[in-house]
């Protein structure tokens, strides 16, 4: 290959549509907005879900639900995961977040007991689950809340 063989990757490069500069190219005239109407005005043009005056559908469907701004929600880890930590670590949030078992505490941590956890060690969280509490204890660990 040559320097004068280089060329950009076939359909890499799109020439701009030049509309509006006469007959020969195809969009003079009316630009390819037809005749007339709200889309050929300028600033024409209705906005996102507009349906000409019916009632649309966003007005339609009923509201449904309530969302409790005040509500507490927590990120979640299980028993099972705490194995990859060392015996007699003191697991915190902020381990958690370096071992990457948690990318967002949100309002906090809390512990559940899906799995088994095989060492002992002492967790510092928000809130517990009870069944995450006695496996961590049958461990030997200690649940601490924060």
């Amino acid at each position: 290959m040559k320097l004068h063989e280089l060329a950009s990757a076939e359909g890499s490069r799109h020439v701009r549509k030049r509309i509006g500069r006469g007959i020969g190219s195809g969009n003079g005239k009316t630009a390819g907005k037809g005749h007339k109407g709200q889309n050929a005005r300028s600033g024409g043009g209705v906005r996102p879900g507009f349906e000409g005056g019916q009632n649309p559908l966003y007005r339609r469907l009923p509201k449904r639900g309530f969302v409790n701004r005040y509500r507490t929600e927590y990120a979640i880890v299980n028993v099972s995961d705490l194995n990859k930590f060392a015996a007699g670590t003191e697991v915190t949030p902020e381990l958690l977040k370096e071992a990457g078992l948690v990318t967002n505490a949100l309002d906090g941590i809390k512990i559940l007991g899906n799995g088994e956890i095989t060492v002992a060690l002492t967790v510092k969280a928000n809130k517990f689950s009870q069944s995450a509490v006695e496996k961590i204890q049958a461990a030997g660990g200690k649940s601490e809340v924060i």
